[in-house]
């Protein structure tokens, strides 16, 4: 599914977080949102989903204008600040989510198995929540993202405090979700990640200063690491004082 972020802005008390963005995501594609805390990525992401509305310009999906109850379905979000209900088992997370997207119950179970050997949480399934650590947390709201097999993944920072074999599991994972058609965006701070993606699109204080492959922006640089863009002037692509 195709998403297209049309001249995007969003303001909260006078204060712009997002700034006239324009981004197309195809299919297939994995592409990371990348800039520190307070870029805009997470408001972008929200925007994306039709959790808050924009100021002005708007996102379409399959060129349907979002937000649409319909195309909800079809979304899995993971929200940056865990959103799980503490007094439920892991088990149980899974199973009321599954519900509001009318899940099967058999695909349900297969699903539900397969995720949870994915984030690493099978013998931990049955643990209340609120006995969780940070991130396992982290990890089950991931699962609860990818219960109804959604065909766009919208993913804040879905890997922050998952120790490494885990992080490169679900990467994994995640390019086998994109093999098969799925679109999915990734917020990330950590610049490493990046190179697990197609397309990479750089925020600075609410606007994008580049947008491209992973190669072509890494070619783009004096030494090979993206995060140069960030320290560059954009009209002469020289490093600025600044």
């Amino acid at each position: 599914m195709k998403i297209e972020v049309n001249q995007v802005s969003k303001s909260f008390q006078k204060h712009q977080v997002l700034g006239d963005i324009t981004l197309t995501i195809d299919s297939g594609q994995i592409v990371c949102l990348l800039g520190a805390s307070g870029s805009g990525k997470t408001t972008l992401l929200r925007i994306i989903m039709g959790a808050i509305p924009a100021d002005k310009g708007g996102v379409n999906i399959d060129g349907k204008s979002m937000p649409d109850r319909k195309l909800l379905q079809a979304i899995g979000f993971m929200p940056q600040n865990d959103a799980l209900y503490e007094e439920l088992s892991a088990w149980d997370n899974l199973k009321f989510f599954a519900g509001l997207q009318k899940v099967k119950r058999a695909e349900f179970l297969k699903n539900a198995e397969q995720i949870l050997s994915i984030v690493g949480l099978s013998n931990e399934k049955n643990k209340l929540i609120r006995n969780y650590s940070g991130g396992m947390k982290k990890r089950i709201s991931l699962a609860v993202a990818l219960i109804h097999q959604p065909d766009i993944l919208l993913l804040d920072e879905p890997t922050v405090g998952i120790d490494p074999v885990l992080r490169k599991q679900i990467w994994n994972y995640l390019k086998k979700l994109k093999e098969q058609g799925k679109t999915i965006v990734v917020t990330t701070h950590v610049m490493d990640e990046v190179m697990e993606c197609d397309n990479a699109a750089l925020l600075r204080n609410g606007h994008i200063i580049a947008s491209d492959t992973i190669d072509h922006l890494i070619d783009s640089t004096p030494n090979g690491k993206i995060e140069e863009l960030f320290f560059m002037d954009e009209k002469t692509g020289e490093e600025s004082l600044c």
